[in-house]
């Protein structure tokens, strides 16, 4: 089992430093509500599809529970504030600043995880966690604040300040997430937010008029983003379902390495020695940090 975790957390790094190149190129051939509708419907669409063969009985317990749909509702709306800011933040910054959504929203997100589960108090007020989780995000910040972009222009602010409104949005809605993970599959969730932000954005263009614009971009761009679409979300659901928010964002610090690596291929950024010294960092704090939880899950284990 610890294998299979280590391996979708290896997954889920290589796919999202795939990701932030793609989303980043999207995001200027795209507008915004465009972007978010397609992928979103595409991803949604095609996890409700399997939900229909594979999970009827969760399908019908949902309807039956008003609770439920209220919740998915409640983030669907998050995640469709969350992605309009982040691929807005995204479009002014670069590729390998959105990885910083994955940074910041460390340590805001277990702080808010601390407070309401207690399992994940457990697994913040460890100190080798603590301690793993600050080298990390220390790390973090040495890679990114030391990175070059390919376009060679300062950060526009305005970009950072999206993506902090993304960090906030995305601290609360993980949260939802895993209270809907206790009595749902993954896949359930991801088909039912993922339609239900896709419908809200794609209501938004239609109201505005920017659905038409569609017309005027090639399609293999938009059949590039239907397929961006479909992979990523499933995998931080299960992550989070699996092994908690604070072990998810631990995850996500490893991004930009990656990130840096396949933006350094796609889009010519270069990475620095400072950079590599600060991914060195970050995967150190990392292995600290996820020890620990290797650990105390063998001792849970043993113990029951």
């Amino acid at each position: 089992m610890e294998r299979n975790d280590s391996l979708t957390r290896i997954f889920y790094i290589v796919l999202m430093g795939f990701g932030f190149p793609i989303m980043r190129y999207m995001s200027i051939h795209f507008d915004t509500l465009n972007n978010n509708a397609i992928r979103f419907l595409s991803g949604g669409i095609f996890f409700c599809v399997i939900c229909l063969f594979k999970f009827r009985e969760e399908i019908k317990t949902i309807l039956k529970d008003y609770r439920t749909v209220l919740s998915l509702f409640l983030l669907a709306t998050f995640m469709t504030a969350n992605m309009f800011f982040f691929i807005n933040g995204l479009k002014y910054t670069s590729a390998i600043s959105g990885s910083i959504f994955g940074i910041l929203a460390m340590p805001l997100g277990i702080i808010f995880a601390s407070i309401f589960y207690s399992d994940e108090q457990k697994i913040v007020t460890n100190r080798r966690f603590t301690y793993g989780a600050i080298i990390a995000f220390l790390g973090s910040l040495i890679f990114v604040l030391n990175s070059n972009y390919s376009n060679g222009n300062e950060i526009i602010y305005t970009g950072y300040i999206y993506l902090t409104c993304a960090i906030t949005i995305q601290s609360i809605q993980n949260l939802i997430v895993k209270k809907l993970a206790l009595n749902l599959p993954a896949i359930v969730i991801s088909a039912s937010t993922a339609t239900l932000s896709g419908i809200i954005f794609l209501s938004i263009t239609i109201y505005t008029d920017t659905f038409s614009n569609l017309k005027e971009v090639p399609f293999t761009l938009i059949t590039g983003l239907i397929f961006a679409g479909i992979y990523g979300m499933l995998m931080a659901f299960y992550i989070l379902k699996k092994q908690g928010v604070a072990i998810f964002n631990m995850t996500q610090l490893l991004i930009p390495i990656s990130t840096g690596i396949i933006g350094y291929m796609t889009l010519g950024e270069t990475i620095s020695i400072m950079q590599m010294i600060g991914g060195i960092i970050v995967i150190f704090g990392c292995i600290l940090a996820s020890k620990q939880e290797h650990s105390k899950r063998e001792t849970n284990t043993l113990s029951t």
